[in-house]
This record gives structure tokens, C-alpha cells and sequence, in this order.
């Protein structure tokens, strides 16, 4: 027997990855209402975990209309589907895990908005999260976010303070400190990228939960390395991917040797004013003269190459001695502040790449276009984490769960 799992907003797995990896969870259903993320995680569950085919267990749903969700849906744009509770059946629901959208919640999406993304209807995403959590009153769960949402206030009210009151409403107790005892790093967690997320762990009231909640922080703070993963091993053993000698609008070679290349390892095209930047900053670093080392140097630069005047600077070579800087979702639009640190290959990563950046296996197949690609693992957690999470909570309920499974096997 194994713990039984729904995933909300799932995206591409990295969440449901990480717990199956350590093989004492089963995914009963999850759900997203992007269809490439849909299609991503049906492919892995099916592929990697042996998922029956005919057992459509990814919903590609709105979560907002949580009680078609529950019951069955028929719908124009996300077809039909009988809903959680046809997947469910008569099994407990241990755990849920998820992670609403984190756009309204970013430090850099409320700068860019006009707003302060104040008004953004995604701030309030989680409450749908809690309607499904109060509806099938699992034994914890694990709500994974950016860290800007510690310091959200939209409508002027801290988004922890809402948060932390609707568990409370339906009978669920999380950590008072969610600034010191949430946030985490997940270079130290085996991933050779510097991904800060706000990770908040709920149980039901009573029977030691706040006991539990603070073994579970220290547990999982136990897990970490002394040192960060540097984002060198996330480039070894993949072919160099060099621009072709005629640089025009194929501006890099998607063969090498008349050998395709592993899949979701196909570049972007460059322009030759874009290949000659890369090769100039990351020659830069490799050399050791750090000229362009500075946010100043690099926002001079980008003006004086392109015409164009910017509060920010566009450009980051990722190091190889350090862990990569966040993999975001905007990787969809460009590379530019993921240069890969190779002066010769010239290029911004590559959809493999920035899954390695995020510890997805080589085996986990992307689906969708290019730029759904970057965006669903820009917007995923981690699998490696996300096994030191699952790990984490297993500690916390196995000896219940296995003195459970015997009884049930002496009843019989």
C-alpha cells in the first residue's frame, strides 16, 4: 500500500515527480488547466511509473470551478472528464500538494505591473486550493510558493495572513513563522540552481499538529548540503551546440554529424548581433577581466548594442563555478539572462538544459511547443526537492501509516 496523492495546479509534475520517485506515494489525480502541462505529465506518469493508459487521472480542468472538479465536467475548451471523486472512489486522500500560480505573488511581476498586481485575480488562487483541501480533509499538505509571497499585501492585507486564516476556517493548523521556519534554498538540495520557495506545510488541528509541523521544518532543513550545487553538472555530457559557420537566421547547428540531437535539446536561433554578445560576456568571465560584471556595465552594453535604454539589466551569463540563477517561466520569450557559460557555443540554454537546472531526469520528455516547454519548467518545482519534501513527510506519518496497514491485514 502507498500514500495516496492529489496534485493541484500540476503543472508538468516536478511535484508529483519528486514524490514518486520515492516510491510510497500514488497519484490519484492531478490537475492543470494548461493543455501542453496536461499532456507533459499523462506522457511521464504513463512512461516513467507505469500509469494505466486508459485511466485519465490528469484532468485538464479550471480548479476555480471546484465542484465540477469534484463531480464531472463537461466543457467546450476542457472536454469531459467524471471528475476527482470517479478517481478517488472509496480511498482516503492522505495528502495534497500544489502550488497556485506565483505570478501575482513575484517581487519582478509587481514591479513590472502597473498595479502592483493588486488587482490580479490570482492572488486569491488559493482559496480554491483550500475548498479542495477542506473537501477531502487529508492529513497534511504541502502548499509550495515564491517567496514573494511572504511580502504580498494586495487590497493592503498580507496574502500569508489570508492564507494562514482560511486553513484555520476549515480546520487546519500551519507555522506562525513562515518567514524563517518556510523558506528554502533549493541549491542546497541538490539542484545547481539558486531557487528560493516558500514551502507551507499543513495538518489537522489537534493530535500534536504543531508538534508535527515544526519536526517537519527541521527535518527538512536537516536534508540540506553544506555547500550549493554548482550548475556545471548540468551541462556535462549533452553535445556542444555551436553556431553554424553562415550565421543567418539558423543561426546554430541542430545536428551534429548528421546525429540528431537527445530530445528537447534543439536550440533557438540567434542573430549575429545576439551570438557575438554571448561569445563577448562569456569570454568575459572565462578570461577572469569581469568587465561586464557589474548591473551598470551590462545595462551600458545593452543600450550601446541594441539602440535601446533599460532600467535592467537583459543579460546573465550563468556561471559554472556558482548554481544557476532562477530558471523562470519568461524563459518562453528569451534567454537572454541564461547564457550558456560555453564562449564558444554562443547561445542561450536549451529546454534540457533549463530542466537540469531544475533536476529533471534526462528521461522526462517535455511536450508542446518550444516556448510551452520553457514556461512549464520555468513554473515547475524541482523534482529533487521535491523528493526531499515527500521524503520528509514520510518520516512524519510512515509509523502510523505501516501500524494502519497492519491492523487492516490482521482484520483479514
Amino acid at each position: 500500500m502507498k500514500f495516496n496523492v492529489i496534485d493541484l495546479f500540476a503543472g508538468c509534475g516536478g511535484l508529483t515527480d519528486g514524490f514518486l520517485q520515492t516510491g510510497s506515494f500514488k497519484t490519484l489525480a492531478a490537475v492543470d488547466w494548461e493543455l501542453p502541462t496536461v499532456k507533459t505529465l499523462k506522457r511521464r506518469l504513463i512512461s516513467k511509473y507505469g500509469y494505466d493508459t486508459l485511466i485519465d487521472n490528469v484532468l485538464h480542468f479550471d480548479i476555480q470551478r471546484t465542484e465540477e472538479l469534484i463531480n464531472g465536467y463537461s466543457d467546450v475548451l476542457y472536454g469531459s472528464n467524471d471528475g476527482i471523486n470517479s478517481l478517488v472512489k472509496q480511498s482516503e486522500v492522505d495528502f495534497i500538494i500544489g502550488g497556485p500560480p506565483c505570478q501575482a505573488y513575484s517581487i519582478a511581476g509587481r514591479v513590472r505591473d502597473t498595479n502592483g498586481m493588486h488587482e490580479d485575480y490570482r492572488n486569491y488562487l488559493f482559496e480554491s486550493y483550500v475548498k479542495m483541501v477542506d473537501y477531502y480533509r487529508p492529513k497534511a499538505f504541502v502548499f509550495e510558493n515564491v517567496e514573494g509571497i511572504l511580502s504580498a499585501r494586495p487590497g493592503g492585507i498580507s496574502i500569508v495572513d489570508r492564507v494562514r486564516e482560511a486553513f484555520e476556517i476549515v480546520g487546519y493548523e500551519i507555522t506562525d513563522n513562515l518567514k524563517d521556519d518556510a523558506l528554502f534554498d533549493t541549491s542546497y538540495y541538490n539542484v545547481p540552481q539558486k531557487r528560493k520557495r516558500v514551502i507551507i506545510f499543513g495538518v489537522k488541528k489537534g493530535q500534536n499538529s504543531t508538534s508535527k509541523i515544526k519536526t517537519f521544518y527541521s527535518n527538512l532543513k536537516s536534508k540540506a548540503t553544506l555547500e550549493p550545487l554548482k550548475s556545471k553538472s548540468a551541462f556535462e555530457n549533452l553535445p556542444k551546440i555551436y553556431p553554424t559557420s553562415q550565421i543567418s537566421n539558423q543561426s546554430h547547428a541542430i545536428k551534429l554529424n548528421g546525429v540528431p540531437l537527445p530530445k528537447n535539446h534543439e536550440p533557438r536561433t540567434h542573430s549575429a548581433r545576439d551570438i557575438k554578445i554571448f561569445e563577448l560576456l562569456a569570454n568575459d568571465i572565462k578570461s577572469g577581466k569581469n568587465k561586464y560584471a557589474s548591473s551598470k556595465a551590462l545595462i551600458e552594453l545593452y543600450q550601446q548594442k541594441t539602440g535601446k535604454e533599460s532600467n535592467f539589466h537583459k543579460y546573465h551569463v550563468i556561471r559554472e563555478d556558482k548554481p544557476s540563477n532562477t530558471i523562470p517561466a519568461h524563459l518562453y520569450k528569451d534567454g537572454l539572462r541564461h547564457i550558456h557559460p560555453d564562449p564558444k557555443q554562443a547561445r542561450s540554454i536549451t529546454v534540457r538544459e533549463a530542466a537540469r537546472l531544475q533536476s529533471f531526469e534526462d528521461d522526462f520528455e517535455f511536450l508542446g511547443s518550444r516556448g510551452d516547454q520553457y514556461k512549464m519548467i520555468g513554473n515547475a518545482v524541482p523534482p529533487t526537492f521535491a523528493k526531499a519534501i515527500a521524503e520528509t513527510v514520510i518520516e512524519l506519518f510512515i509509523i502510523n501509516y505501516k501500524k494502519g496497514e497492519l491492523c487492516q491485514k490482521l482484520h483479514y
